[in-house]
């Protein structure tokens, strides 16, 4: 039985082999594998019998089938029987033979079968294969191919028949005509020889030890004659290369004597390959085969051959290489190989020939002889040894090649020297030298580019050469002796900068490797090397370069380590107090990055750690040096101002450190000598240290700038700033501005007891000779000097008695420098510089004159607020620097000079100043004034003293200035003025007594309300404004009313009209709150705004007519609805505004909120208006007054004043407006306002209010608003309930969002408004009937209802409409009663019968085989299982399962997921009683359920998820619950083969006897119209049978089954296809 069952799935399988699908033949290959994994025999015999019968199948085919076989055998070759394995022999050489062409996949095939067998049973393989190797005849390429792969896959079977082999194929060598069988012949000979070497290699493990290279020698050689003499000189390129590819290995088996023979004419022959071919890996590869295989034999040829040799090698390590690949690669390392072999037996010819080419100025030739000789170095130590000095000697003229491939190469070949001890040798300083130059490369540094075009980074070779300094310096221990001392040398060069980083690595490293060893000899050696730094220099130099410290890959950590451990050769009192004042310098430099720290900061934690130095030191003749040496390295940072400009601060502090007087006086002459004047870095850095010096050194600092002021650079002039003739006016500027700005900084750094006395007679007498300068960089200089200078007199302690002759003259140079800067623009911060030395003056004695004063601050506002804004951000908001560190300036200035008169007089002078700008018509200028008026406001405030009561009589002014303000249509000036008039009205209560730490509730309501002028919006401006009002009508002496209302009325007629309309509502608020003046004047300004109506610009007109039509109404209400009524629709804005009037008094409110209810519900909704077109659909079309009445209520509705009518009609407005919604929807309107809507001129006015559905909905929402549900308004807009309203389609379920969110936010009103909801239950409108039954239905999902006892009635009341003629009424009666299984759970158990029949007579409603009734039935069912009695489950049970059935493969997703998820449902609920009739049920289910967890839907496969976790329990089988438990979680993703499999495997162990049942089952879908389905169940099936016993055989009908995957292979789906055949694989468990 086993045989012809095993060959029947494998026929069903090959006959699948030529799907057109490569995904599907591979499973058919892989189905071929498994049945060879359980029955290897019988599936190898039913392959070759295929094969046999099927004669013409196509040989790619046949080709997959051998492959197949092939894997078969290579797993169990081991079980292969003999009889089995002589059919396989047969059938692979027949097919193997069958056609004649050439690297045919078909025969590599048929040949790795006869490997594979050959691995077990090579006897029998090389009988049939010899059969086919006879002598005088060629033998087929397949059989010499077969023959060499055996030959490597089994070495010692093999090797006992090569002398017969070879000397049955040494004749055909010479038949061999076509150069595609010479290939394969050299093919098998080059592998007949790597097995023989491979054999005699491991003669101990051999069966036949006595095997001797003689033995293949001869037949060797002859076959070496005919591939030699004959077939390399092929034309063939393939030929050629296959012949030296056998020669290598061929070298090694020929008779000595016949090698040295050959080898005078074989080398010139491998070596003239390169010439015609360009790939040469194998020629490579075989010459230093070949010449391994000479100087084995210690072969004298090669000497003669040995200059040829080395020219064509030397040439193809110089030859451009194309791509990095692999082989290119390969054939460079088999090149480098033969000159290993010839670097060990020629040790001195191979470097006579190599050395002398590095003097070439080709890069190719240079870097490849590199190249070789760095190999050389590394694989012939040995031979080199005594070579080094010539080596090293050779290297002159490749360390001066700019190339930057030729610095790699050269590096390189360095850093193996370094390894092999050549740096030792005299010269090798010159080496570590030129890695040290290549390491100070800048990273960016242009690449030279080569001749050939290629093009290689400079950071590359720098890269290399760092790596390189840094391994041979901590990894060459015999390196230390070469680098140290030497590496010091180029730590000060500045040509080595970009290297420092590296050096001091190296150097930190070898230090330590010195202190461990206790060396220390570093000042011994200083002393006896010039050329090495003294410790002052490298000091300096490591201190100054750590001033930038993330230069240069972080050279500030790397230098200041290096200072760390040198300190002993620096001071020996340094080390204890560097060890823990370093640390905290490398800490910080590892806490921050570049973009992070502050240069400035980091600067002055630099100079403290020098102070402390040179304090720890105390040493001066010490500090004399370090301070000369850091005055000599000044010239080297001439490139580097930033590194210079630290340096002048170092030498400042070591100078101010010094005690000597004659050493500063003499390096800070010639640092004044010396300076380059011209750099503006410098002369910041030469000021600096000017002024640190001053800290110590005051007199001598002063005097050396006086000296050199009189010196003979100056001595033609009148003045100290004449220069000599030849001298241009630019540098006669930048010498000035550098002393002015010594001055200023020795003033700024001067020990203040010592400033005041020199002041005058010592720094400023040179400043004042300045002051007529016009260019812009010395007037700077000399204002920020001036700046710092007047800052020191003042922080001075006896700056309040000191009195400053010329401050008026210094006060009006200043402002002679302010009004000279251009006013459109603010490029230099000399403004700002002016403005702070005035603030400064104006604190010193004597005060300046009225007039001064007030000029001064007219030319500083001119100089900022008439900035052009273009620079500032939104709302005037400057975000340049400047420009704020500018306003600050002058916010100083103004409070200082406020400061000197805090009387309301003084505040009022100020706010004079700024009043023009605070009424500009220019927002940005108003903006800057309000933010200054701010300012001095909280500042007098702040600084306010009242020693008795006094008025502050200018309050009512300065109010009115700023109050109209609050609405300016720049935010910043909003919140200004809010702050301004909070300010003025603090001063108010100051003035008459209360403390500065008062608080009144009051006034600090503007705090809130000053919020509401972020919004740009005007009716929050003003409705905030009105509350400023208030605040200050609270406040306000009634004296100064009159005042602030002449003010403000001067206001209506400001440029802003946001202010004037502000002023507007403040006076209103004002006249409101103060007096009766308004009320005395309504007649008469009703009918002046009534007049303005027509003038729609003047929006205070509006309250006037507004006010105008309440009066009116209070009359004649029924007139004014009427008129207003027949107004044009939609109405226009005055018209809406009208409406809204008429709410603002409960009383008339009701009266219009009735009639235009009975309004709207007097006529029919909508008329049936039938296209001229026979047959079309009738129009429904609004009529004009329900749809006019509609509009009108949401205006009153939208009133906040209309809210307590509103709540006495809520039911009678919900209702019918609801009922309105429901009739407009999808209603059009009439024609005549169509005509209108396609004239409007604003589109989204004209949709809101003229389509009829969205009108009453927009009347709805104004109704909850009013209501006081705003609650249930914003609930529903939030889940997109209003526009679902608007729809037809969404109605249903906008109401029901808005039925629960009334049942959740408005549950007091639902009594009403449902008694009148259920009386349009005979509604004739079928749609209001709708919406009524859905609103009803909703309640039901709240306990509410049976909080309020509705639940009866309404239950009562909906199951009344199952009767009703409209579908969709019933349906959502259904929804209704299922809904009360989450409002009132506890309630369906007593109403569990009736709810039950209701849901089964909704599963048979209607023929209709979609029928959405039944639909919502399954889903109401599903709902209401687990609630209701058992008993009344049990009625139900079984019908609804077999009635819900059908639908499990339903083409309706809806119904598909309802469906199994009820089935999910009734498993759950009938756990015990009702077990065993439902278990059958279970077991009809399970197959259809775990197929559609494949359903291309995923709510399908989700449901499929819950029934089967809730099936599983009735199957009482832990593993397998497990099993679902574990894969079928909710939101996790199911690998379904990975679950199928187990759960297969739980059923045939638990349930074996249901394999019949589920097989059959599975069967039905085969059919399946869903694809993935379709797929999934025969992988079912195929899981089943991989569990099944096969004693279950029986219940499975086979024949039918295979049958079926038959059909399902040629499925037109390649993954349906894929899973049948390896179902069919799995079959041979029934084998």
């Amino acid at each position: 039985m086993t045989r012809p069952y095993i060959q029947k799935l494998s026929f069903t399988l090959l006959d699948s082999i030529t799907d057109k699908d490569a995904m599907v033949q591979e499973q058919v290959c892989s189905a071929l594998c498994s049945l060879g994994e359980a029955q290897p025999g019988e599936t190898l015999h039913a392959c070759e019998v295929y094969l046999r019968q099927h004669d013409k199948l196509a040989h790619p085919y046949r080709t997959k089938i051998l492959r197949a076989m092939e894997t078969v055998l290579s797993s169990h070759i081991q079980e292969l029987d003999k009889d089995t394995a002589g059919v396989v022999i047969l059938l692979a050489s027949s097919e193997m033979t069958r056609t004649k062409e050439l690297d045919c996949d078909w025969q590599q095939a048929a040949s790795s079968v006869l490997v594979a067998v050959g691995k077990q049973f090579i006897n029998q393989v090389m009988e049939e294969v010899l059969n086919r190797f006879q002598p005088g005849v060629l033998p087929h390429c397949s059989v010499l191919y077969t023959l060499a792969s055996l030959s490597v896959s089994n070495v010692f079977g093999m090797v006992p028949f090569l002398p017969s082999i070879l000397s049955t194929m040494l004749p055909m060598l010479g038949l061999a005509k076509q150069d595609a069988l010479r290939v394969v012949f050299c093919y098998a000979l080059q592998h007949f020889s790597e097995s023989t070497l491979e054999y005699l290699a491991n003669l101990d493990q051999a069966p036949d030890p006595t095997v001797r290279k003689d033995t293949f020698s001869t037949d060797i050689f002859g076959a070496y004659d005919v591939l030699f003499h004959h077939w390399l000189q092929s034309r063939d390129a393939k030929l050629r290369l296959a012949v030296v590819a056998a020669l290598g290995p061929m070298s090694h088996l020929l008779p000595n004597e016949k090698l040295e023979e050959q080898l005078p004419k074989l080398l010139p022959a491998v070596l003239g390959l390169y010439k015609k071919h360009a790939e040469t890996y194998q020629i490579s590869k075989s010459l230093g085969q070949i010449l391994e295989a000479a100087v084995s034999v210690g072969s004298r040829t090669l000497e003669v051959q040995l200059d040829a040799l080395l020219v064509a090698l030397h040439a193809q390590i110089c030859v451009p290489v194309e791509s990095s690949s692999p082989l290119v690669m390969s054939s460079q390392k088999e090149v480098l190989r033969c000159f290993t072999v010839l670097a060990c037996c020629s040790p001195d010819r191979l470097l006579a020939f190599l050395l002398p080419r590095l003097d070439t100025n080709n890069e190719r030739l240079r870097v490849g002889t590199l190249q070789i000789l760095r190999h050389i170095i590394n694989s012939a130590a040995a031979q080199m040894e005594v070579k080094k000095p010539f080596i090293l000697s050779s290297l002159r003229l490749p360390l001066l090649d700019t190339n930057s491939k030729v610095k790699r190469a050269v590096v390189q070949v360095i850093s193996a020297m370094a390894h092999h001890g050549y740096l030792e040798q005299p010269g090798g300083e010159v080496m570590v030298e030129y890695i040290v130059r290549q390491c100070a490369l800048p990273p960016d540094e242009p690449e030279k580019p080569s001749p050939d075009g290629e093009d290689l980074a400079a950071d590359s070779v720098r890269a290399v050469s760092i790596r390189t300094l840094y391994l041979v310096s901590t990894t060459v221990d015999r390196m230390d002796n070469v680098l140290w001392p030497y590496l010091l040398e180029f730590l000060t060069p500045v040509r080595f900068t970009a290297a420092l980083t590296p050096l001091c690595r190296s150097l930190v490293h070898l230090i330590l490797k010195r202190q461990e060893a206790g060396a220390d000899d570093f000042l011994d050696q200083y002393n006896s090397n010039a050329n090495l730094p003294s410790p002052f220099a490298m000091t300096t130099r490591l201190l100054v370069v750590s001033s930038n410290p993330y230069l240069g890959d972080g050279r500030g950590a790397a230098s200041l380590r290096l200072l760390k451990v040198i300190h002993w050769n620096i001071h020996p009192s340094l080390g204890q107090r560097w060890e823990t004042t370093m640390p905290v310098l490398l800490e910080y430099l590892d806490e921050h990055t570049e973009e992070t720290m502050s240069l400035k900061e980091w600067e002055e934690k630099l100079l403290l750690f020098l102070r402390d130095t040179l304090a720890v030191v105390s040493d001066n003749t010490w500090i004399c040096q370090l301070s000369q040496e850091m005055c000599k390295q000044l010239p080297s940072y001439n490139g580097t101002p930033q590194e210079k400009n630290f340096l002048y601060k170092c030498i400042g502090t070591t100078l101010g450190a010094a005690s000597s007087k004659e050493v500063v006086r003499k390096h800070l002459r010639e640092l004044l000598e010396t300076a380059r004047y011209q750099e503006e870095a410098e002369q910041e850095g030469l000021a600096c240290c000017f002024g640190i010096c001053a800290i110590a050194h005051l007199e001598d600092t002063l005097a050396q700038l006086e000296d050199f002021v009189r010196s003979d650079v100056f001595r033609k002039s009148i003045s100290i700033f004449s220069i000599f003739k030849d001298r241009s006016e630019h540098e006669v500027d930048r010498m000035k501005s550098s002393l002015i700005l010594c001055y200023g900084h020795v003033a700024a750094q001067a020990p203040r007891e010592l400033l005041l006395s020199k002041v005058e007679s010592d720094i400023l007498r040179s400043m004042f000779q300045c002051f007529n300068t016009k260019d812009p960089a010395l007037k700077l200089c000399l204002v920020q000097s001036l700046c710092m200078v007047s800052q020191a007199m003042c922080s001075s302690v006896q700056a309040s008695s000191f009195h400053f002759s010329r401050k008026a003259e210094l006060v009006a140079q200043m402002m002679e420098f302010i009004r000279a800067e251009p006013s459109d623009c603010l490029r230099t911060p000399i403004r700002k510089k002016a403005m702070l030395v005035c603030t400064y003056l104006v604190n010193l004695e004597p005060a300046l004159e009225e007039q001064v004063q007030a000029d001064m601050i007219q030319s500083c506002l001119h100089s900022v607020m008439a900035l052009p804004p273009e620079a500032e951000g939104e709302d005037g908001v400057c975000q340049e620097p400047l420009y704020l560190d500018t306003v600050c300036a002058l916010e100083d200035l103004l409070t200082s000079l406020l400061r000197r008169n805090m009387t309301p007089q003084g505040l009022q002078i100020m706010v004079e100043h700024l009043s023009p700008w605070i009424k500009s018509s220019r927002g940005h200028e108003r903006a800057r004034a309000l933010v200054l008026g701010a300012c001095l406001l909280q500042f007098f405030l702040e600084h306010l003293h009242v020693s008795t009561l006094v008025p502050f009589h200018n309050l009512g002014l300065l109010v009115g200035l700023f109050a109209p303000r609050c609405a300016d249509t720049w935010t910043t000036s909003r919140q200004e003025a809010v702050g301004c008039v909070y300010s003025l009205l603090y001063l108010q209560l100051g003035y008459e007594g209360f403390s500065r730490d008062h608080r009144d509730d009051v006034v600090e309501r503007l705090l809130t309300l000053k919020e509401g002028l972020v919004h740009p919006d005007p009716t929050i401006l003003f409705h905030t404004c009105h509350g400023i009002a208030q605040v200050i009508a609270k406040r306000l002496p009634s004296d100064q009313l009159i005042s602030l209302l002449l003010t403000m009325f001067d206001s209506l007629g400001d440029p802003d009209k946001n202010c004037s309309r502000a002023a507007t509502v403040m006076i209103n608020c004002l006249l409101k709150e103060r007096g009766n003046v308004l009320l005395e004047k309504v007649p008469e300004i009703v009918s002046m705004l009534r007049a303005k109506l027509r003038d729609t610009q003047e929006e205070h007109i509006l309250p006037a007519a507004q006010h105008s039509v309440y009066l009116l109404a209070s009359q004649h209400c029924e007139a004014v609805v009427s008129s207003l009524l027949g107004s044009p629709l939609p109405f226009d804005s005055h018209t809406c505004a009208l409406w809204r009037a008429l709410a603002v008094e409960p009383s008339l409110a009701t009266q219009v909120l009735g009639l235009l209810l009975e309004k709207m519900s007097r006529d029919v909704p909508f008329k049936e208006s039938r296209a001229f077109l026979l047959g079309s659909t009738a129009d429904r079309v609004a009529t004009l007054l329900p749809l006019a009445a509609t509009c009108a209520l949401y205006e009153v509705l939208s009133a906040p004043s209309s809210g307590t009518v509103v709540l006495e009609l809520y039911p009678q407005l919900f209702v019918a407006l609801l009922l309105r919604v429901s009739c407009t929807v999808g209603v059009q309107l009439p024609r005549s306002l169509q005509g209108k809507e396609r004239r409007s001129t604003s589109p989204a006015r004209a949709a809101k209010n003229r389509d009829p559905c969205s009108s009453a909905v927009d009347a709805l929402q104004a109704l909850l608003l009013r209501g006081g549900s705003q609650d249930v308004l914003q609930s529903v807009e939030l889940e997109g309930g209003w526009e679902l309203l608007r729809t037809s389609a969404g109605h249903e379920d906008g109401v029901a969002q808005l039925a629960s969110a009334m049942a959740k936010h408005a549950g007091p009103r639902l009594p009403l408004v449902m008694k009148a909801l259920v009386s349009t239950q005979s509604s004739v409108y079928e749609i209001q009937r709708v919406t009524s039954t859905a609103f009803l239905a909703e309640l039901l999902s709240s306990n509410v209802i049976n909080d309020l006892m509705l639940l009866e009635p309404l239950l009562d009341n909906l199951t009344a409409r199952l009767k009703d003629s409209s579908a969709s009424v019933r349906r959502l009666v259904l929804r209704g009663l299922a809904n009360i299984a989450s409002g009132s759970p506890e309630k369906v158990r007593a109403h569990g019968p009736q709810l039950m029949t209701a849901m089964v007579s909704g599963l048979d409603d209607g023929d209709e085989p979609h029928s959405l009734v039944a639909l919502e039935a399954m889903v109401g069912l599903a709902r209401l299982l687990e609630l209701v009695e058992p008993w009344d489950l049990r009625l139900v049970l079984l019908h609804t399962a077999i009635r819900i059935r059908p639908f499990f493969d339903s083409e309706k997703v809806e119904f598909r997921t309802a469906s199994i998820r009820l089935f999910g449902h009734l498993n759950k609920a009938c756990h015990g009683d009702c077990e065993d009739v439902f278990l059958e049920q279970v077991v009809g289910g399970l197959v259809p359920l775990l197929l559609h967890l494949r359903d291309p839907q995923a709510p399908v496969a989700s449901a499929c998820k819950f029934a089967l976790c809730m099936c599983v329990p009735h199957l009482e089988c832990a593993e397998l619950a497990a099993a679902f438990y574990k894969y079928l979680q909710e939101g996790r993703s199911v690998h379904y083969g990975e679950f199928l499999n187990s759960t297969c495997k739980h059923l045939m162990h638990h349930f074996p006897d249901l394999l019949g049942r589920l097989v059959s089952t599975n069967l039905f879908y085969f059919k399946s119209s869903w694809d993935d389905v379709r797929a999934a169940a025969p992988m079912f099936t195929g899981f089943l049978v991989l569990h099944a016993e096969p004693e279950q055989k029986p219940q499975v009908d086979l024949e039918q089954l295979i049958a079926a995957l038959q059909l399902l292979l040629k499925d037109p789906v390649p993954g349906v296809r894929e899973k049948a055949a390896e179902t069919l694989g799995r079959l041979v468990k029934f084998a």
